[in-house]
C-alpha cells in the first residue's frame, strides 16, 4: 500500500534561543552564567543571534538541538538522511519487525506516466511481497527468517525513524536538502522541517535554505537556474510556519 510522508517535531531545546545566546555571551564575558542570565531579555537575543550568523561563528547553536518524528518515507531516504552523521537516529527494523504487509512509496515520475504505470508498480511492489513472504517461510522463523528475507525488499519500502539534530547540523542539512539539485523526497522532508523549526525558533532559521537564498548559487554549472523561484518558496515555508 502507498504511503505519504509525515513529520513532527517531537520536542527540542527548552528556550533554545536563549540558550544559544547565553553560550555565546559566556564566550566573550567576565560575567558568571547567573549573571549573564539575568542581563538577556528578548530584543538582546534576536539581535545576538544575528550577529552570531553574520560572523559565522555557529558553535553557540550546538547547544539547541530538535527531534522529529518521521513517516511514511522510502529506505532510498533513510541512506541518504544518515549521511548527515552529526545527528542520532532510531529506525524501525526490518529484522525485528515483519514486514509481510509492507508499506511503499511510488516516485512522483513514475506517477506522472499515468495509471498504467502506478498499476505495473504496485504489481511490482506485489510481485517482491510474494517473494519477501516465500523466503521467511522457507527460513527458519524468528528474527533470523526476516534478516535474511529483508535482502529482497525495496529501496521503495517504507519506513519510519526518529532523528535528532542540533541546530548548526541542521542548517547545513537545510542548505544541502533545501537545494533544488536535493532528490525530490528528502527534499520534501528537509522543508517540512524548516518549517518546523522556524515557527518555534525563527531568529536561529531565518537565513535557513541553500545557498541561494542568502547569496550566490554554491552549484556552479549544474545550477537549477530558479534562484527566484526557490527564494520564493523558503520565503513562503517561513512566513506560513509562523502564521
Amino acid at each position: 500500500m502507498e504511503t505519504s510522508l509525515k513529520v513532527e517535531l517531537i520536542n527540542f531545546t527548552k528556550d533554545c534561543e536563549r540558550v544559544v545566546a547565553l553560550a555565546a555571551k559566556l564566550c566573550y564575558s567576565e560575567s558568571d552564567v547567573q549573571d549573564l542570565k539575568k542581563n538577556i531579555d528578548s530584543k538582546d537575543i534576536s539581535g545576538f543571534i544575528k550577529k552570531l550568523t553574520s560572523l559565522n561563528h555557529l558553535s553557540p547553536f550546538e547547544h539547541a538541538s530538535f527531534t522529529f518524528g518521521v513517516e511514511g518515507v522510502s529506505r532510498a531516504l533513510l541512506a541518504q538522511i544518515t549521511r548527515h552523521r552529526i545527528a542520532s537516529f532510531s529506525v524501525k527494523s526490518q529484522r525485528y519487525v515483519k514486514a509481510d504487509n509492507f508499506n511503499y512509496i511510488i516516485p512522483p515520475a513514475i506517477k506522472a506516466l499515468g495509471k498504467d504505470a502506478i498499476a505495473e508498480f504496485e504489481n511490482q511492489m506485489k510481485t517482491i511481497q510474494g517473494f519477501y513472504n516465500g523466503w521467511t517461510e522457507k527460513l527458519e522463523s524468528g528474527e533470523r527468517g526476516n534478516e535474511d528475507a529483508r535482502f529482497v525488499l525495496p529501496n521503495a519500502a517504507e519506513t519510519k525513524f526518529l532523528v535528532t539534530m542540533n541546530a548548526r547540523e541542521l542548517m547545513h542539512f537545510f542548505n544541502l536538502r533545501c537545494c533544488n539539485r536535493a532528490q525530490w523526497e528528502i527534499r520534501e522532508l528537509a522543508f517540512k522541517m524548516l518549517a518546523l523549526v522556524h515557527n518555534v525558533a525563527p531568529n536561529i532559521f531565518t537565513n535557513a535554505g541553500p545557498s541561494c537564498v542568502n547569496g550566490a548559487c554554491s552549484e556552479g554549472k549544474m545550477s537549477c537556474g530558479n534562484i527566484k523561484s526557490v527564494r520564493e518558496k523558503v520565503k513562503s515555508v517561513k512566513e506560513h510556519s509562523s502564521s
